[in-house]
Order: C-alpha cells, then structure tokens, then sequence
C-alpha cells in the first residue's frame, strides 16, 4: 500500500504545535485511518494546547479533555455511554503523551486493559514531559539529556517497556508505529479499528525543542530510530503473536545520535554500550516474532516516479 493524500484534513491547519512536531504528523494519519465518526479524550499534555481549548478545537471530530491520569477511564466511559445510547458505529480513542501513558495514566490504562474496554489508546511518545519543561518520564532513554536529568547526573536507567506490559494484559491488538512510515502506521490503525477491545498504539513521537534538533529533521530522525532498531515496528495480537511489520536496514546507533543535541555528550564507550543493548534487545523481539514476512523499508524501495 502507498500512502495517498487524504482527500479531507481532519486535523485543522494553523494549530499551535512546535514545527516538526512528530505527534501533530502522526495525529494526521490516525484520523485518516479512523475517519469522521471518532471522538478523542485528551488528558493533559502537550496535546491538551494543539487541539485547543473549549471552544474551540484543531479536530474536525468531537474532543473531550480530561485530567491527567484518567484518559484511559475516559475514554471507557464516553465509548460506553455511547452504547448505551445505541450508537455502537463511532470509534473512540484515547491521545496521550508518555507522561500520561507511562506514568501518571497507567494505573488507568492498566485497568482498562484488565476489563478489556472497547477503545483505541494511542500514546504518542515523546519521551519526557515535554508540556512543562523537558523533564525526565519512565520512557525516557537511557542516558538522554533532560531539564532533570542534566549533565553530568543523565538518566541512569532505562525507558520502560510499555509494550511488553500491555502484551502481558492479553489484549486483542498492540502496536508500534512511526510517523516516518506512514503505510504501515495507517495499516495498523486500520487495523485496529476493525478490532474489538483495548487497542493500543505506541508512536515514536520526534520532538525539535525536547530532542534539541532542527524541525525538517524530524521525519528523518523517526525514520532512523527504526532503521538503527531503536524503535522496531511490531504488532502483537492477543499478547502473544509478534509480527514484525518493518525490516530495518540496522544502521548503527551512532547515526540517531549524532543528529540530537539531547545525546551529544555520549562518547564512544557510551555509544558502544548502548548499541551492544540495542543489539540484545533487538534479539530477544525477534525470538519472539512469527515468521511472517514484514514489509520493506519504505527507505529500501524503488521509488516510483
């Protein structure tokens, strides 16, 4: 599948999200794939800005803004109120950012998960609170810069693995996508819209003012945070089938680095240990994945003229 222009935006121009931002690209494609009849539950993040505050709103679907740690419970809720109505056609969809999804929402998301609610929970990460400041979140890299983890004291441990938690709730459907990689992040969401139950979508979520990087490098910095098999693009249906959806080429981790100031005191040893963990990490995934061919690169294909 090619990615096609959308024939309606339903994301308005003129919102007020960074240039470059990685989640304003990614919400256009989910609500592509998703289409008119959607409701979003936004909690607070940098999110709870771009769309607008009431009344106002960047969407052409129904928004609802809720608090921090409840966008999971919301959204169950509003689907559920929904039903109750008998209107069982619209989907809706939880957006939150990493400080919502991996820390402060996760008791929410969790029992969402548990109960296996009718929603789609699509985190967009950015890996740290970038809303207030740039400071440090569980899904924060090891050894990144933030406002809290400043040189020398960098982070020390880590970025939660937040899809390995939400395989181990069981549920229907779970994903990575990149907004680099928009035919494989809309057949997901595609995808997923289809399924019934909790769906979760982790984004990769490229950030110009938290990753210190110019805004046109943005889609190039997603693109090789999966080619260097630092975010690898997978699904995981039912917690326990992997599929890998994009071969990377396995370019070294050196070349994400070198582009984002949050890295650039990294010295070779630390560059090496790193890839040496990507390297392990990257093994255990695959002894995990079917065997089920994946698509190519979208940067390893002919281009078509």
């Amino acid at each position: 599948m090619r990615y096609e222009l959308p024939k309606e935006e339903m994301l308005y121009s003129g919102h007020i999200g960074c240039p470059g931002c990685g989640a304003s690209l990614s919400m256009r494609y989910v609500l592509q794939a998703l289409g008119k009849k959607t409701m979003v539950v936004i909690p607070a993040c940098c999110w709870s800005n771009v769309a607008g505050f009431f009344p106002s709103s960047s969407l052409k679907v129904p928004l609802l803004h809720t608090v921090f740690e409840a966008a999971a419970i919301t959204a169950s809720g509003v689907k559920k109120g929904l039903v109750a109505r008998g209107i069982e056609d619209v989907q809706v969809m939880a957006w939150a950012g990493d400080g919502g999804t991996f820390d402060i929402g996760l008791q929410a998301l969790s029992g969402c998960a548990e109960r296996n609610d009718d929603i789609i929970y699509a985190c967009y990460d950015n890996e740290a609170y970038m809303n207030t400041g740039i400071q440090r979140s569980s899904a924060t890299p090891f050894m990144s810069w933030t406002t809290t983890t400043p040189n020398p004291a960098f982070k020390d441990t880590p970025k939660k693995d937040i899809m390995e938690i939400m395989a181990a709730h069981r549920i229907p459907y779970a994903a990575t996508a990149s907004p680099a990689f928009p035919e494989d992040f809309l057949t997901k969401m595609r995808k997923a819209r289809e399924i019934k139950g909790l769906r979760f979508i982790h984004i990769l979520s490229s950030c110009p003012p938290g990753w210190k990087f110019p805004s046109e490098l943005s889609v190039k910095i997603a693109r090789l945070a999966v080619e260097t098999k630092i975010f690898p693009l997978y699904e995981i249906e039912k917690g326990r089938k992997y599929t890998l959806t994009v071969q990377p080429k396995g370019l070294p981790v050196s070349e994400y680095f070198k582009l984002q100031g949050r890295f650039n005191h990294l010295d070779a040893k630390a560059i090496q240990a790193i890839q040496a963990n990507v390297d392990e990490e990257w093994g255990i995934l695959m002894a995990k994945m079917s065997v089920a061919k994946p698509r190519k690169s979208q940067s390893m294909r002919k281009r078509e003229v």
